[in-house]
């Protein structure tokens, strides 16, 4: 009965949209190039979701997403490029496609066999290098986990994940040597483009999301600078009066506090 509901309120939301597109003025005059910086909007409202575990929130926001993605297939629909059927048509056989060891009789032993497949499948289905399917417009430390996953898909990795560290070693010391010897800002920059790039993919090794660990840094710096903020002000006092010794004896406190 619950799928059933759910193909019935599918089909609903087509229709809604189908009759606000002839009748908001607002809806009418979306494009796929309006929609593009809202959808964005909308995928980094349901990471938040997700971060903070907020399934309320993450219902509300992937109906959002999903409203967006009716709206793209109606769009193209419209210009007679495909529809939303066709959408839905597109995935299902791509799952299929992707998944021969349950669709088919191709066995694996775990995730990473399933991994190093679907790099195949891509390559024989036209993907003319293994990276070609990486978004250009991807924010960078995603990207850079794309590419070293992308990457691992087909061999290129580490044999044992502690020797990240002697290239996490390497790189610093390289950025360290480029710093002291003054050289030129895109030096010292492309130095520490490497540095990251090689901090990520030890974050990769370790199982460890880089941007979601990155993101609990920043919310516990937040929370101990607001703390550090607020101690200044029933101090009577004014963070540009104060000492950086004052300040981090504060810092101090807020961290003990943070814990």
């Amino acid at each position: 009965m619950k799928k059933k509901n759910a193909a019935n309120e599918f089909v609903r939301l087509i229709e809604i949209l189908d009759k606000l597109r002839v009748e908001c003025p607002w809806d009418k005059q979306q494009t796929l190039e309006s929609l593009r910086k809202l959808t964005i909007e909308e995928v980094y409202e349901l990471a938040d979701a997700i971060d903070h575990e907020q399934f309320d929130d993450i219902k509300k926001e992937l109906g959002d997403i999903l409203l967006h993605i009716v709206f793209y297939a109606k769009i193209a629909e419209e210009q007679q490029q495909f529809d939303i059927g066709d959408v839905v048509t597109a995935i299902n056989q791509k799952l299929i496609e992707r998944h021969p060891h349950v669709f088919s009789d191709v066995k694996v032993n775990d995730a990473e066999d399933v991994k190093r497949n679907w790099e195949e499948i891509k390559l024989k289905n036209g993907k003319k290098r293994v990276l070609d399917g990486v978004p250009q417009a991807l924010p960078a430390i995603i990207k850079a986990y794309r590419i070293q996953e992308k990457v691992r898909g087909v061999g290129f990795d580490w044999d044992v994940r502690e020797q990240v560290w002697d290239k996490v070693r390497e790189e610093l010391k390289e950025l360290e040597q480029v710093c002291k010897r003054n050289e030129s800002h895109r030096r010292i920059e492309d130095e520490f483009g490497d540095l990251l790039f090689s901090i990520i993919n030890a974050a990769r090794l370790y199982e460890i999301d880089p941007e979601k660990s990155l993101e609990k840094t920043n919310q516990k710096f937040i929370r101990r600078f607001n703390y550090l903020e607020e101690q200044t002000l029933l101090k009577g006092k004014s963070l540009h009066d104060m000492t950086l010794d004052e300040m981090n004896k504060i810092w101090e406190q807020a961290k003990k506090f943070d814990k």
